[in-house]
């Protein structure tokens, strides 16, 4: 994996985090915690994704600098 890939997987994870933290405290998702005890399907889906993304980008920042 190049350190481009790498760098914009750490990006892109972190903006994903970012949406998903905003999203996790949203009117919208305080209402589902209210009836269902859980945030919103897309809350979770954009942190998790941010969490794969970054975690992915980090280990081929690792990767690329051990083949060296």
């Amino acid at each position: 994996m190049t350190k481009a890939i790498s760098i914009a997987l750490i990006v892109g994870g972190i903006v994903l985090l970012y949406f998903g933290g905003q999203a996790f405290n949203s009117v919208s998702s305080d209402v589902s915690r209210v009836f269902t005890g859980s945030p919103t399907n897309k809350a979770i889906m954009l942190i998790v994704g941010g969490v794969v993304a970054t975690i992915a980008g980090l280990t081929g920042m690792a990767l690329s600098g051990r083949r060296r």
